[in-house]
């Protein structure tokens, strides 16, 4: 992919801040996925489905030798011009904690491994890899929460259609991520929520819609209480097989 113009400014930034110091900056996420795609199709989706949006801010994760006090408040004089520029706030990770963090960020870390581009520097990745026996563990933890919070925020509901259909739209986002995370430890395609969602539902065994259904309402602001009624238990017993599925996990 091209690098954006804001990119290469952060990147002149961050050298005047660390110099040398500076080991690598990566950009990450979403807009990487889509160049890799050419994903002008994509784009034309969404704007057909949710109105002209401005594009997600650019994540970058920058890689430096050593960070100190100084060095966090140069990069905060400069964060509202990096935000204006259409940049998210820079991941600042030093070197030495990278490979001693992927145990306790596996999935986080696994997706920039996945998807990024080196702007500067040697990929952050090139001599770590992420384990699966730590993704399999952070996926139960995703999936058992998950499933907690559908269970307390029903109880919530107070039987109400309309408070139930809040609490499917609000969980969308983070279902996906959940449905995302497990193709990844299954070493399958994490670019495309509703494809592993449509896998997910074949390997469980699950009528189809019950977790694509779900994964489809990102983005979405409400939709009709009807719909919610008819969503929620098939969408419940998906996140309990799915937790059920990940614990009994082993590389198959």
């Amino acid at each position: 992919m091209s690098i954006p113009d804001a990119v290469q400014a952060l990147q002149r930034d961050l050298s005047s801040i660390f110099g040398a110091r500076l080991q690598s900056l990566v950009i990450y996420g979403p807009r990487v996925r889509q160049s890799r795609e050419g994903s002008q199709a994509h784009h034309e989706h969404h704007d057909h489905h949710h109105g002209h949006a401005q594009p997600a801010p650019i994540q970058t994760m920058a890689v430096v030798d050593a960070l100190s006090g100084d060095d966090l408040r140069d990069c905060a004089s400069r964060i509202g011009g990096w935000h204006d520029a259409g940049l998210a706030t820079p991941l600042m990770v030093v070197a030495a904690e990278l490979d001693r963090s992927l145990d306790t960020f596996p999935l986080e870390f696994g997706a920039i491994q996945a998807d990024h581009v080196v702007v500067s520097g040697t990929s952050p990745f090139a001599s770590i890899t992420v384990d699966p026996a730590d993704v399999r563990r952070a996926c139960e933890h995703q999936a058992r929460s998950h499933l907690l919070h559908l269970r307390e925020g029903f109880l919530e509901t107070r039987g109400r259609a309309d408070a139930l259909a809040v609490l499917i739209v609000s969980s969308a986002a983070p279902f996906a991520a959940l449905i995302t995370s497990i193709a990844r430890l299954e070493g399958r395609d994490a670019t495309d929520s509703a494809g592993a969602g449509r896998q997910a539902e074949r390997t469980l065994g699950l009528p189809g819609g019950a977790i694509t259904s779900v994964v489809q309402l990102v983005g979405v602001q409400e939709i009709p209480s009807a719909d919610a009624l008819r969503l929620f238990p098939p969408y419940l017993d998906a996140v309990q097989k799915l937790a059920k599925y990940v614990d009994g996990w082993n590389g198959r």
